[in-house]
C-alpha cells in the first residue's frame, strides 16, 4: 500500500514529465513504454506508475518497465475503469490492494507487475521478434524505394548564417546513453569545437551540459522554450508537401524559423543538412540505429535513415554507445603513477649523459651559493 499522493496525468508520457514533481503517482496511456520515457519517468522519483495501456504488448522486448523496477517504482496497469476521464490533476488518490482510490470511492482496479510477470512478458515477447524482424525489414525496403529522391534528388536546404564547409559537426538527439557519450566526447567538443545541430530534445541535452545549439531541427515537441530562445537557429521539420505543424510552436515564441521539407525524422534531416551545406565530419550522439531503438520510437521501419546514412558515408562517425566502450573516470593515483614513470627516461639520461651531469653539477653549485651555504 502507498501513502496517498497527487496523481499527474497526461496521453503523453514527455508532456507528463515536465509537470511530474517527486512523490507525485504518474497515469500514463503508453504502449509499450520505451526506456527513454521510463528513464524520464524514474528521474522525477514519481511514488508509482499507472499505464493505462499495456507496458509490454509481446510485439518486441521493449525495455521500459525494467526500468521502474530497477528504480523500485511500483508499475500498475490499469483493468477497469478510466482514469482520464475520472480525474483530475493535482487529485489526491491512494494505492491499496488491487485498487485506487480518491476519499475512499475505487476509481479503478489495478494489476501490479511485478518481477517476474515482467519478465515473462519479455520471454515472451523475445519468442515474437523474429515475426517483427521480418515486418521490418519489409516495411523498410518499401519505404526507401518510396523516398530515394532524399539522396537521388537535390534538397532544398534551408538557408543558414553558419559556415559548414570543412567543419565537423556535432548533431545530439536524446536518445539512449546520450549523458554518458556527451561526458565521454567532451574534450572532443572542447577542442574540435564543431557545429551543434541539436535534434529537438537534444538542444536541452547540450544546455545540460552547457553548451548552447548552433541549430535546432525537429517538429519542436520535445524541447522547452528556453533551448528554442538561445539557439542561433531553429529549422523546422516539415512534410513533404510542406506542413509544418512545428511552425505553430515557434511563431508562439514570436522566433523566426525556417521550413526543410524532406522525408525521413528529423535526425536524417539534420545529418543531411550538414553534409549538403559541406561538413568535413558528421558525429552523432543519441541516434536511433537498430530495430528497437525504432520501434520505441513508434516507427516500423527506418527507410530514409537507410537511405542517408548510405549517402553520408565514411563522413559519419556514430558516437552512440562510445561511453561503454571505456570509462572516463581517471584515477588520481594512475595519473600519479604515469608521473612518476615518465621520469625513468629522464633519470636513465641524466646518469648517462656526460654534459647533462655537468649541467646539473653547475646548477646545484649555483644554488648553493644563492642559498649561502
Amino acid at each position: 500500500m502507498l501513502k496517498p499522493a497527487p496523481v499527474k496525468l497526461d496521453y503523453k508520457t514527455k508532456n507528463l514529465t515536465t509537470r511530474l514533481e517527486v512523490g507525485d503517482i504518474a497515469v500514463i496511456k503508453h504502449k509499450d513504454i520505451d526506456e527513454i520515457a521510463a528513464k524520464s519517468l524514474a528521474s522525477k522519483k514519481v511514488a508509482a506508475v499507472i499505464n493505462c495501456s499495456q507496458s509490454i504488448s509481446g510485439g518486441y522486448p521493449n525495455l521500459g518497465p525494467t526500468v521502474f523496477i530497477n528504480h523500485n517504482i511500483p508499475l500498475y496497469e490499469l483493468e477497469d475503469g478510466d482514469l482520464f476521464r475520472d480525474l483530475k490533476e493535482g487529485d489526491i488518490v491512494e494505492i491499496r490492494d488491487d485498487g485506487l482510490y480518491r476519499d475512499e470511492s475505487k476509481m479503478a482496479t489495478l494489476k501490479s507487475l511485478n518481477t517476474d510477470m515482467l519478465l515473462q512478458l519479455l520471454e515472451q515477447a523475445e519468442k515474437n521478434i523474429k515475426v517483427k524482424l521480418e515486418e521490418f525489414v519489409d516495411n523498410t525496403l518499401t519505404y526507401a524505394s518510396m523516398e530515394k529522391s532524399l539522396i537521388l534528388e537535390e534538397q532544398k536546404l534551408p538557408d543558414t548564417g553558419i559556415s559548414f564547409q570543412g567543419r565537423h559537426v556535432l548533431v545530439v538527439v536524446r536518445g539512449k546513453t546520450y549523458k554518458e557519450d556527451l561526458k565521454a566526447i567532451l574534450s572532443y567538443i572542447k577542442d574540435e569545437k564543431p557545429i551543434l545541430i541539436a535534434v529537438d530534445g537534444g538542444g536541452d541535452a547540450l544546455l545540460e551540459f552547457g553548451f548552447t545549439p548552433d541549430i535546432v531541427v525537429g517538429d519542436m515537441d520535445s524541447i522547452s522554450d528556453e533551448c528554442l530562445k538561445k539557439a542561433r537557429e531553429v529549422i523546422v521539420h516539415a512534410y513533404p508537401d510542406g506542413r509544418a505543424p512545428g511552425l505553430e510552436r515557434t511563431k508562439g515564441l514570436k522566433l523566426s524559423a525556417k521550413v526543410f521539407p524532406a522525408y525521413g525524422t528529423s535526425e536524417d534531416i539534420a545529418m543531411l543538412f550538414a553534409y549538403e551545406k559541406g561538413a568535413e565530419l558528421i558525429v552523432a550522439v543519441g541516434t536511433h540505429t537498430n530495430m528497437i531503438d525504432f520501434l520505441e520510437k513508434g516507427r516500423k521501419g527506418m527507410g530514409s535513415t537507410f537511405l542517408v546514412r548510405m549517402k553520408i558515408g565514411t563522413k559519419l562517425v556514430d558516437a552512440k554507445g562510445v561511453s561503454q566502450l571505456y570509462g572516463t573516470d581517471v584515477d588520481l593515483k594512475h595519473v600519479l603513477w604515469l608521473g612518476a614513470a615518465s621520469l625513468i627516461p629522464i633519470l636513465v639520461l641524466v646518469a648517462l649523459s656526460q654534459p647533462i651531469q655537468y649541467l646539473v653539477k653547475l646548477l646545484h653549485m649555483r644554488l648553493r651559493l644563492y642559498l649561502g651555504y
